[in-house]
C-alpha cells in the first residue's frame, strides 16, 4: 500500500478512499457574480454527514481504530467543509428545519472528533501508536479553527442547534431531545478540555489556543450565559446534564490563581512586580556561590590534589575549586562516588493529567472569568454542586472516577474564591465587616457543600481513595476538607451571630468522629513517593486541620468524641497474667468473653474527653516527620505559606510538644543548616528567613546539649527513633504504661445435664480434685466450718432472747417481727486464695453451690469484692452442705466411658445486651452506617425514572480483623476496575450519537410504510377482539394464534410492550381493573388514557398465556399466587403464573371453564 509519492500509506486504500469520496460530495467553493467565493452544499449533503458520522460509529469505535479519524483530519473535514455549513445557517433563520438538521449532522460528526484522547498502554494497538500524535495535533486544529472563526460563531451555533429542545419542560421532552442537548454540552466540554500535549510541539500560534482565548470566545459567544442558566435550573429543567456542566467548569478555572483573578490591575501590577523581583533575587543567590569560586582569567591551569581522608588512605581531586576549602573538597569527593542504586520502574506522573501547569489570563478573559464566577457563586453553584453530589452518592453509570476527583476540587476553587471575593470586598469599603445575614456575599452561597451529606461523601471518597490508592483523588479531597475548614473558620470569625452558629455546629459534627482524626492523622504518615502534589496537599491539611481543631477545643474545652469501632476484641492466648489460676489452666475463661460483650461495646464506642495533646502527638512519629522533611526539601521553591507551614510543624514537635529529638538525626540536621548556611540558602530577603533561622538555631542548641546530657544519641542520630526509644533519649527513663483494662473474674459454669443438688456438689468436688487442688476444698470447708459455729451461736442466742420475752409478748397478739440473722464474711487466708476465688471458676462453682453469694452482687466484680454467707441460710443447711463436701471428698463420683468430672461441665451463655448510648438509642451495628441520610427525602418527577434509574448497589461491610490485602489481589482489584471504567466510557461514548435525527422530516413518502404497518395491526387487533366477544369458548389452536399474533406485533408496535406494566409483581388488565377497582388501592396506570382501548386487546391476549383459574378461586388464593412471582424490578414483566383469576365482563365470566 503505497502512495504516488513512495511513502507507504498506514490506512487502508478502500477506506481513504470511501471518506475521500464522501468529503468531496458534501460540497465546496464556488465563485459568483461578484467574484466572491462561498461554499455551496451538494445534493445530498444530508445524507453524506450521516454516512460519515456512521462511517466513524461503525469502523473506527466497533474496530478500534482510527483510521477515518486520520483520513478526516488529512482532508480538513473541519475547517474546510463542517464550520463553512454552519456558517451557512444564519442567526434570522431558526425555523429552518432543514438547516437545523444538517448543523445537528455537523455537531454529531465534530463530537467524535473532538473526543479527548487518552493513552492507555494496555488498550493501544499500533494504529494508535501511529495516528494519535497526528490526531493530539489535529485536533489543537479543532480548537483553533472554531473559537477563532470569523464568519460565524460556531459555539453559538452550537447553543441554537440544542435551544428548541432546552425550551420543552423536563416532563415533555423525548429521548431525542435529551440526547441533543447532551451532544451540545458534550462538544462545549471537548472544546474546553483540548489543549496542547506534553512533550509536543505546536507550530501554530499557541494565543489562539490559550485559556484567554477560550474565555474569551465562550464569553463573547454567550457561552457563558448559557452555562449560568442551565446550572441555576439543575435539578428543576436538567438531570443528567449536571455532569458535564461540571466538567466544562472545571477545564475553565483549573490552575487559575484566584488570589490573582479577584486583584484590581494596580494590585496585579504590584504582585507581578514583586514575583519579578523575587525571581531575581533567587537567581543573584544561584549565582553568589559559584561567582565566589569561579576561575578567572590568570588561573586557567589544570589541578589535582591528594586529600588525606584520616585513616592513611589518600584521594584524588581536579580541580582549582579544590584549593578553596575543605568543605568543598569533601563536595567534590562525595560527587566522585560511583554508587548507582537500583533502577525502579518508573512511575506515573504526580500532578493530575487534567490539571496541567499554572495559567496566566490577560486583562480581558481575568475580568470576564471574574464576572462569571461571581454571578455562578450568587446563582449557581449550591444547585450544580448539590445535584452533583445525589449522583455521585447514586453511582450512576454516567460517573466515571475523574468526576469524583473534578467534583471535590472545584469545590475547593469555588470556596477560595468565595473566601477571596469577600477580602477583596471589605479591602474595598475599608476592612468593614458586613453584619447582616441578607448580604449578597453571605455564606448562604456555599452552604450547598457545608452540609452534612457532603461530609458524608467527602469521608467516604477520602476512606476509598486512601485503600485503593488513588493519591490523585486523594489529593483533591484534602484540598476540599482543607478549604471547607478554612471556609467554617473565617465563618467563626465573621461576627454573624447567625454564621458563627452554623459554624459551631459544623465544627462539632467534624471533630466529633475519632475517625475522622484517625484519618487525617494517618494521612500524613502513609507518604512514600507520591510526589510534591501530594506532600502539599497533606501538609495543608494537617497544618489547617491541627490549627483550627486547637482554636476549637481551647474554645471547647468540655469537647467530645465518639469512637464508633465496634469490633470484640479477641483474648490473647500466648502469655497469661501472672495469678490467674494456679494451675494456670482456664480453658472456659479463655474461650470465650460474650458475658463481657456489654463492657466491650461501650469501651469501643462510647463517647470520650478529647484531649488536644495527646492528638497532637499522633503527629510525631517517625514518618509524620518524614513526610514534613521531604516537603522542606523543596524550600527553594516554596512560597512564604507554604515555608510557614513547615515552620510550625517542627517548632511544635521541638518545643510545644517537647520531642525535638526526633528531630535529631544527620539528614534532618543537615537540611536545617544548608536552609541557613550552606551554599544554596534561604533568601535572607524572605519574610521568613528569620523566624527559620531562629528555629534551627534553638534546635541545633538543644542537640548539642541532649548529646553532652545522653552520650548514646550520637549513635542513634544514624537512625530513625520508635516512640520508645525517643522517649528514652528525650525524657532519660522509659516510658511508663498503665495498663488501663480491669481483669475479668472467671467464667460462670453451669451442668450439662439436670442433676440434684448432692450430685452437683460431687462433680465440682470431683473437678478439684482432678486439678490437684485439695487445698481448695479444704478451705472452703474451714470457711463453712466457721460459719456453722457462729450461725448457730447466733440461733442459740435468738432462742434464749425470745424465751425472755415470749411472756411480754402474750398481750400484743399482733406479735413483733423476726430478726435477720447478720452475714458472715469469708475471708481468704492470702493472696493465692483471693485471686483464686475471683479468678477460678471451679472454685466459684462450689461456693455458689455451698450457698456463699457475693456482698453487692449488682457492681462489678473485683479481686477485693467480698464473699458471704447470706442471712436467709440456717446452720443445718450449712451442715448440710458441709456434708456433701466431705461425702464427695472421700467417695469421689465417676461417670460412664471414661468420662471426667470436668466434662459434665460447660460455660454459661451469657445473654447478649446492647450496649447503652447516650445519642444513640438503638446503637451501631457496623461502623460502614451513616448518620444522616444523603440528601433526604427529594421529590421526584415520573418522567425521569427512565432517565435517571437509581443503580442497584450492596453495602460493604468492613471488618478491622480481616487480613489485609496482598499485592497480587490489590493489582487484580485495580485491573477489573480498569477494565469497568472502559466499558462505561464506551457505553457512555456510542450513546452520544442522536438516533432520530431525521424524525422530524416532512417527506410523507417515509411515513406512508409506518402507517400502513399501523394500519394492519390495528384492523387485526379489531378482527380479534370481535372474534373473542362472539366466541368466548377459546381453543388450544385459538389460543396459539393468539400468541402468534401477539409475538408478530411485538415487533412493530413497542408503544403497546409499555402499557404491560407490574404492580407488585402483577400483571394489570383492563378488566382485571372493572373487577377489582373497589379493592385495590393501586396508582391509576397509564392504561386509563385515551390510548389504552386500542391496546386492551392486546394486553388481553397476552393474558391468555397464563392457564386459567378455577372459577371457585377467591382474592386469598391468588394472594398467595402473588407471594410467589419473583419481585424483580429489572423485569418488565412477570413469569408465567400457574393460576389466575378468571375474567370478567359486566358481571360474566369470560374465560371458558372447559380448557381447565
Amino acid at each position: 500500500m503505497d502512495v504516488q509519492d513512495g511513502t507507504p500509506d498506514i490506512v487502508h486504500p478502500e477506506v481513504r478512499a470511501h471518506i475521500t469520496s464522501l468529503v468531496s460530495a458534501l460540497g465546496g467553493f464556488s465563485a459568483d457574480d461578484e467574484g466572491e467565493g462561498r461554499y455551496v452544499l451538494g445534493d445530498s449533503a444530508l445524507e453524506v454527514l450521516r454516512d460519515i458520522k456512521k462511517w466513524i460509529r461503525f469502523y473506527d469505535e466497533k474496530t478500534n481504530r482510527m483510521d477515518v479519524a486520520r483520513c478526516l483530519a488529512e482532508a480538513n473535514l473541519v475547517d474546510g467543509d463542517l464550520l463553512h455549513i454552519l456558517a451557512t445557517w444564519p442567526e434570522n433563520a431558526t425555523d429552518n428545519k432543514t438547516k437545523a438538521r444538517i448543523a445537528l449532522a455537523c455537531f454529531e460528526i465534530m463530537v467524535p472528533l473532538t473526543w479527548p484522547l487518552e493513552r492507555d498502554v494496555e488498550q493501544m494497538t499500533v494504529n494508535h501508536h501511529r495516528h494519535l500524535p497526528v490526531l493530539q495535533l489535529a485536533q489543537l486544529g479543532y480548537k483553533r479553527a472554531v473559537i477563532n472563526y470569523d464568519a460565524a460563531q460556531i459555539l453559538h451555533t452550537a447553543v441554537r442547534v440544542a435551544l428548541p429542545s432546552m425550551a420543552l419542560s423536563r416532563g415533555d421532552r423525548s429521548a431525542r431531545d435529551e440526547g441533543i442537548i447532551k451532544l451540545v454540552l458534550l462538544f462545549l466540554r471537548n472544546i474546553a478540555m483540548i489543549s496542547p500535549p506534553p512533550g509536543v510541539k505546536y507550530d501554530d500560534d499557541e494565543s489562539q489556543l490559550s485559556r484567554s482565548a477560550l474565555i474569551d470566545a465562550f464569553s463573547y459567544q454567550d457561552i457563558l450565559l448559557t452555562i449560568l442558566t442551565i446550572a441555576s435550573n439543575m435539578g428543576e429543567d436538567f438531570n443528567q446534564e449536571g455532569v458535564i456542566l461540571m466538567e466544562i467548569i472545571f477545564h475553565l478555572v483549573k490552575r487559575v490563581d484566584v488570589a490573582k483573578l479577584f486583584m484590581d490591575e494596580k494590585q496585579l501590577n504590584k504582585t507581578k512586580a514583586n514575583e519579578l523581583a523575587s525571581m531575581m533575587s533567587k537567581e543573584a543567590a544561584m549565582h553568589r556561590p559559584y561567582n565566589r569560586k569561579a576561575p578567572s582569567r590568570h588561573n586557567r591551569w589544570g589541578t589535582m590534589v591528594w586529600v588525606d581522608r584520616g585513616d592513611g588512605n589518600l584521594s584524588t581531586v581536579t580541580g582549582q575549586d579544590a584549593l578553596l576549602d575543605a568543605a568543598t573538597r569533601q563536595q567534590k569527593m562525595d560527587n566522585s562516588k560511583v554508587f548507582r542504586p537500583p533502577r525502579r520502574p518508573a512511575k506515573d506522573e504526580m500532578e493530575p493529567k487534567d490539571l496541567g501547569p499554572p495559567v496566566s489570563l490577560n486583562t480581558r478573559a481575568r475580568q470576564q472569568l471574574k464576572g462569571f464566577v461571581e454571578e455562578f457563586l450568587d446563582s449557581g453553584f449550591n444547585p450544580l454542586f448539590q445535584h452533583i453530589r445525589k449522583k455521585l452518592d447514586d453511582r450512576k453509570d454516567y460517573i466515571f472516577e475523574y468526576h469524583s476527583r473534578q467534583f471535590f476540587y472545584l469545590i475547593a476553587w469555588f470556596l477560595e474564591a468565595e473566601r477571596t471575593r469577600k477580602k477583596a470586598d471589605r479591602s474595598a469599603t475599608g476592612n468593614a465587616p458586613s453584619t447582616g445575614p441578607t448580604d449578597v456575599g453571605s455564606f448562604n452561597l456555599v452552604a450547598g457543600v457545608l452540609n452534612q451529606e457532603t461530609f458524608i461523601t467527602l469521608n467516604r471518597a477520602m476512606a476509598d481513595s486512601m485503600e485503593n490508592k488513588r493519591w490523585q483523588e486523594l489529593c483533591a479531597t484534602m484540598r476540599c476538607f482543607t478549604q471547607i475548614l478554612l471556609t467554617v473558620q473565617e465563618m467563626l470569625d465573621s461576627g454573624v451571630e447567625d454564621d458563627e452558629e452554623i459554624a459551631e455546629n459544623i465544627l462539632s459534627r467534624i471533630f466529633y468522629e475519632e475517625e475522622t482524626h484517625d484519618r487525617v492523622a494517618n494521612i500524613a504518615k502513609i507518604y512514600k513517593d507520591q510526589g510534591f502534589e501530594y506532600l502539599d496537599a497533606c501538609t495543608e491539611l494537617t497544618h489547617t486541620y491541627l490549627r483550627v481543631l486547637e482554636a476549637y477545643s481551647k474554645q471547647n474545652v468540655d469537647m467530645q468524641i465518639r469512637s464508633r469501632r465496634r469490633v470484640r476484641k479477641k483474648k490473647k492466648t500466648g502469655a497469661k497474667a501472672a495469678g490467674e489460676n494456679e494451675d494456670g489452666d482456664n480453658p472456659i475463661a479463655e474461650q470465650d468473653e460474650s458475658e463481657n460483650d456489654e463492657e466491650n461495646a461501650e469501651r469501643t464506642s462510647k463517647e470520650r474527653k478529647f484531649d488536644f495533646n495527646r492528638f497532637a502527638n499522633r503527629f510525631i512519629p517517625q514518618g509524620v516527620v518524614d513526610t514534613f522533611v521531604s516537603f522542606t526539601k523543596y524550600y527553594q521553591d516554596l512560597n512564604e505559606a507554604q515555608l510557614k507551614r513547615a515552620h510550625r510543624y517542627f517548632y511544635r514537635i521541638a518545643f510545644k510538644q517537647e520531642m525535638s529529638v526526633m528531630l535529631f538525626r544527620v539528614d534532618i540536621i543537615q537540611l536545617f543548616y544548608n536552609m541557613i548556611k550552606g551554599q544554596e540558602s534561604l533568601d535572607k530577603n524572605c519574610g521568613i528567613f528569620k523566624e527559620w533561622e531562629e528555629l534551627v538555631k534553638q534546635i541545633l542548641r538543644k542537640c548539642i546539649r541532649k548529646i553532652e546530657e545522653r552520650p548514646q544519641l550520637i549513635i542513634e542520630l544514624l537512625f530513625s527513633k520508635i516512640a520508645a526509644t525517643a522517649h528514652y533519649l528525650e525524657f532519660g527513663y522509659e516510658k511508663q504504661t498503665l495498663s488501663v483494662a480491669q481483669s475479668k473474674p472467671g467464667a460462670e459454669l453451669e451442668f450439662r445435664h439436670l442433676v440434684e443438688r448432692d450430685q452437683q456438689i460431687a462433680i465440682a468436688v470431683g473437678v478439684l480434685l482432678d486439678k490437684n487442688l485439695a487445698h481448695h476444698i479444704k478451705w472452703v470447708k474451714d470457711q463453712l466450718s466457721k460459719a456453722i459455729e457462729e450461725r448457730k451461736a447466733w440461733e442459740d442466742a435468738e432462742k434464749a432472747m425470745s424465751s425472755v420475752e415470749s411472756s411480754e409478748a402474750t398481750g400484743h397478739p399482733e406479735g413483733g417481727t423476726v430478726k435477720e440473722a447478720p452475714s458472715i464474711t469469708i475471708r481468704a487466708d492470702d493472696d493465692a486464695h483471693r485471686t483464686a476465688i475471683f479468678k477460678n471458676s471451679h472454685l466459684r462453682l462450689l461456693m455458689r453451690l455451698a450457698g456463699l453469694e457475693r456482698l453487692a452482687p449488682t457492681l462489678d466484680e473485683t479481686p477485693e469484692s467480698l464473699w458471704v454467707v447470706p442471712p436467709h441460710l440456717s446452720s443445718e443447711q450449712i451442715q448440710d452442705s458441709l456434708d456433701l463436701i466431705n461425702k464427695a471428698e472421700f467417695d469421689p463420683p465417676t461417670f460412664e466411658d471414661g468420662k471426667l468430672a470436668q466434662d459434665q461441665l460447660r460455660r454459661k451463655t451469657a445473654p447478649r445486651k446492647k450496649a447503652v448510648f447516650d445519642d444513640d438509642e438503638e446503637g451501631i451495628d457496623d461502623d460502614d452506617d451513616i448518620l444522616f441520610p444523603a440528601g433526604g427525602p427529594t421529590n421526584r418527577k415520573i418522567a425521569d425514572d427512565f432517565l435517571d434509574k437509581p443503580k442497584k448497589t450492596r453495602r460493604r461491610r468492613r471488618h478491622s480483623d480481616a487480613e489485609p490485602l496482598t499485592e497480587e489481589q490489590l493489582e487484580e482489584k485495580e485491573r477489573s476496575r480498569q477494565e469497568r471504567e472502559r466499558a462505561k466510557a464506551k457505553r457512555f461514548k456510542s450513546e452520544l450519537f442522536v438516533h432520530a435525527s431525521d424524525d422530524e422530516s416532512d417527506d410523507d413518502e417515509r411515513w406512508a410504510e409506518f402507517y400502513a404497518n399501523e394500519e394492519r395491526i390495528r384492523q387485526r387487533q379489531k378482527a380479534l377482539t370481535s372474534t373473542t366477544r362472539d366466541h368466548p369458548v377459546s381453543t388450544t389452536a385459538e389460543k396459539r394464534k393468539a400468541d402468534t399474533l401477539a409475538s408478530d406485533g411485538s415487533d412493530n408496535d413497542d408503544d403497546d410492550d409499555d402499557l404491560i406494566m407490574t404492580q407488585g409483581s402483577r400483571v394489570i388488565t383492563d378488566d382485571d381493573k372493572k373487577g377489582d377497582a373497589p379493592e385495590t388501592d393501586d396508582t391509576p396506570l397509564s392504561s386509563d388514557s385515551p390510548t389504552s382501548s386500542s391496546s386492551s386487546s392486546k394486553r388481553r391476549r397476552l393474558s391468555k398465556t397464563q392457564e386459567p383459574l378455577a372459577p371457585s378461586a377467591n382474592a386469598a388464593d391468588e394472594d398467595e399466587v402473588m407471594e410467589d412471582v419473583d419481585d424483580d424490578d429489572d423485569i418488565p414483566a412477570p413469569k408465567q403464573t400457574q393460576r389466575r383469576r378468571p375474567r370478567a365482563r359486566a358481571g360474566f365470566l369470560v374465560d371458558s371453564s372447559d380448557e381447565e
